[in-house]
């Protein structure tokens, strides 16, 4: 069996990671979770692997990785920063931190399509358009 391995990047301060990461961590859960069952018959596992930074490293929070690879890498998204509360919050500083622009719309955390677009893409796979 082929192994991909998501790595997830975000800050941690005792535990706590902000809203926009913990909504990425989220939906990496979930994905990694449903493309271990469709993926399995193919001989794929995908194994999410969990990276926590300081507040030093806060430029690369919210980053995903396949195999190493930065997700803006594989697919076209967009990386930028900007102002996140939560993270200030848990610094006690303004602080800025990753988001991303993916088909033309900007999202605080990386949405789940675009994880599945990554994914299939690194694995040479088409990924099924939804109807509607």
């Amino acid at each position: 069996m082929k192994t991909l391995v998501i790595e997830w990047r975000h800050l941690d301060v005792e535990g706590e990671t902000c809203e926009r990461c913990s909504q990425t961590g989220a939906s990496l859960v979930e994905e990694t979770r449903l493309l271990n069952r469709k993926l399995n018959s193919l001989g794929y596992q995908v194994k999410l692997m969990e990276t926590k930074l300081d507040e030093a490293k806060i430029q690369e929070s919210n980053l995903i990785l396949l195999n190493g690879v930065p997700i803006e890498k594989i697919i076209k998204i967009r990386v930028v920063d900007n102002y996140c509360k939560s993270c200030s919050d848990l610094v006690g500083s303004e602080t800025y931190c990753r988001a991303v622009y993916y088909k033309g719309r900007k999202y605080d955390d990386v949405p789940r399509i675009a994880i599945r677009e990554a994914v299939a893409k690194s694995l040479g796979l088409k990924v099924r358009k939804r109807k509607g």
